[in-house]
């Protein structure tokens, strides 16, 4: 059997990834009494007294909420609500084993903006958290700009945010080994949906250079009047000399591609038109360039979203410990500067002497990184005064 047919007979099996488990022993009365009624009344009265209380006393203090509506699954596309179920679980089951945050899938049935804010927003008292998932651009930006208004709980979206934050990772390891100059890059994004847009914004913030965007209707410039308001805005941030073509265009002489869009986009003499590239072909499950491809072209780094190739640039890496170290201080949001020093925390994970160029990233699987990513994510928070506790 191959990947899939396994996965598919482990769902079967399993039946879901997930479950939920009592914390309170409930074998006798008085454990009854206690968790439940009459004793049950006293922490609600608490609560009902002093809000703050409800995440001492409840399960909201370590539980996140991991939302789609299932128009942008992995690579599926718009599959509905159910059929993203099982990434949701999955992506519980991740929170869980990396860093010990429970976290409950919640499938909302709808495409409409208000609709899905005013769902979460609604819920949001039982959780400590909001993670958004596999929702599609640009609708997915509305929802966090207007749920961030609405909560008074952190709200990430980790096909945006945790993407550009293991990208910048990868990123900072890529220039220590190559010398490539820090702030003088010149990088390249092909593909300009959600992921696109949260990595050049971040890329920016961290000064690692120039960034120029490239969507399938070719280089996005200031002033391009078919852009939608997310792209227009990116723009405005990116490509100062406001080059127009196509990928193939903005590809020639720059440091860095970062592939964020479709498989089979990038030919070896892209690459080969490049200066010393480092190479982020992160489409799932097949790169815009196969590795071996870049290689061959004359590629110095290559990194993949994929688990069989060296460099694997994955979300695991951030989400749970954002949200383990948001939590730890019971942060109000997650703020661009949390964002950055995340990413720092990753890099720094793998010791120098360490970097190679077929090992520039921790693995997902290392012992460590959801505490390291946690301590400097509440650290920040605390620094910028979000922090709570």
């Amino acid at each position: 059997m191959d990947v899939y047919e396994k996965s598919l007979k482990l769902h079967y099996d399993l039946a879901g990834k997930i479950e939920v488990v009592s914390r309170a022993k409930i074998d006798n009365a008085e454990d009854l009494s206690l968790a439940y009624s009459p004793g049950v009344a006293e922490p609600c009265r608490v609560i009902a007294k002093d809000y703050e209380e409800s995440f001492k006393l409840t399960r909201r203090n370590n539980l996140v909420a991991v939302v789609t509506n299932g128009t942008a699954v992995l690579g599926l596309g718009d599959i509905g609500p159910a059929a993203g179920m099982p990434v949701m679980e999955g992506k519980c089951a991740l929170f869980k084993r990396f860093a010990d945050v429970d976290a409950f899938p919640i499938c909302v049935d709808s495409k409409n903006v208000d609709e899905i804010v005013d769902t979460i927003a609604m819920i949001s008292k039982s959780f400590g958290g909001i993670n958004l998932e596999d929702i599609s651009a640009p609708t997915c930006f509305e929802i966090e700009a207007k749920l961030k208004e609405r909560v008074d709980i952190p709200v990430f979206h980790d096909d945006q945010h945790g993407t550009a934050i293991v990208t910048a990772a990868a990123l900072i390891n890529a220039i220590k080994l190559t010398k490539k100059p820090m702030g003088q890059l010149k990088m390249v994004i092909n593909g300009a949906g959600a992921a696109g847009i949260a990595i050049a914004k971040l890329l920016i913030q961290m000064n690692f250079g120039e960034v120029i965007m490239v969507d399938r209707k070719g280089i996005l410039y200031d002033g391009n009047p078919d852009l939608d308001p997310a792209k227009k805005a990116i723009a405005k941030l990116t490509n100062s000399s406001k080059m127009q073509g196509e990928l193939a265009d903005a590809l020639k002489g720059a440091d860095v591609l970062i592939g964020v869009s479709a498989p089979d986009t990038v030919s070896k003499e892209m690459v080969e038109s490049m200066n010393e590239p480092l190479i982020f072909a992160m489409a799932n499950p097949i790169p815009e360039i196969m590795p071996e491809d870049a290689l061959e072209a004359g590629a110095k780094i290559v990194g993949t979203g994929r688990s069989d190739y060296p460099n694997q640039i994955n979300n695991v890496l951030a989400f749970p410990g954002i949200f383990k170290g948001a939590l730890s201080v019971r942060a109000r949001e997650i703020t661009d500067k949390m964002k950055e020093r995340a990413a720092i925390a990753i890099a720094e994970m793998l010791p120098e002497a360490e970097l190679r160029p077929d090992n520039i990233i921790i693995s997902p699987l290392a012992d460590g990184v959801a505490d390291a990513v946690a301590k400097a994510v509440a650290d920040c928070a605390i620094e910028e005064g979000v922090a709570r506790i």
